[in-house]
């Protein structure tokens, strides 16, 4: 006997209306829920030690201390998320402050193209400078109006809506600036150097 389940129906109809309205890359299912993968163990992280350093080519290295990082404006970008693994997590709202706004606080030499991103934990990630520039990028405290739990990147992310969500280093402590690209953690295992999920750039 096959059971009825409405609620499986309801969330093909998602499904549907999401691909018809362009929003779900090739590959990707919608997922309800906000599946938790990282590398290694959840850090914990003291805000009175915590800082974001941006360092590498510019002229002079800048670092924020949590009430710094705070006091900057803050916004609130709506967006879908898409992981590598094949979900995607629709209408998002993460509240933070704006990549570009932090970049406007640090004087990057003109010869940087690119940065790396790091993370609590040796976790890396690299990016074109322009990319991680992009309007709805964002360095993220809150989601859904809520603190980000430390299993999500609190208590701050980054939010690059563009590529997968590898590239949306959890748990961010430092930009370091770069003339040339060098791969990051999982760009050294095989992942795709780039992660566009509308061209499923997902390995090398």
């Amino acid at each position: 006997m096959v059971s009825f389940n409405p609620f499986g129906r309801r969330h093909a109809h998602a499904e549907r209306e999401a691909l018809d309205a362009g929003r779900l890359p090739p590959g990707q299912k919608l997922t309800d829920g906000w599946p938790v993968l990282s590398y290694g163990a959840v850090p914990k992280v003291d805000l009175a030690t915590w800082s974001l350093r941006l360092i590498g080519l510019v002229e002079e290295e800048v670092v924020f201390s949590w009430d710094e990082f705070n006091a900057l404006p803050q916004t609130t970008v709506h967006c879908d998320i898409h992981c590598v693994t094949a979900w995607s997590k629709l209408d998002n709202d993460f509240t933070g402050v704006l990549v570009s706004e932090v970049l406007a606080h640090v004087r990057v030499k003109p010869e940087s193209t690119f940065v790396m991103v790091h993370s609590v934990g040796g976790y890396t990630t690299n990016l074109p400078l322009d990319e991680l520039n992009g309007p709805n990028c964002i360095f993220a405290h809150s989601h859904g109006g809520k603190p980000l739990t430390p299993e999500h990147g609190g208590p701050m992310r980054l939010v690059v809506p563009s590529l997968y969500l590898w590239k949306s280093a959890k748990w961010v402590r430092g930009i370091e600036f770069m003339a040339q690209d060098r791969a990051g953690f999982w760009e050294m295992y095989g992942y795709n150097n780039h992660g566009d999920p509308w061209k499923e750039e997902r390995y090398s």
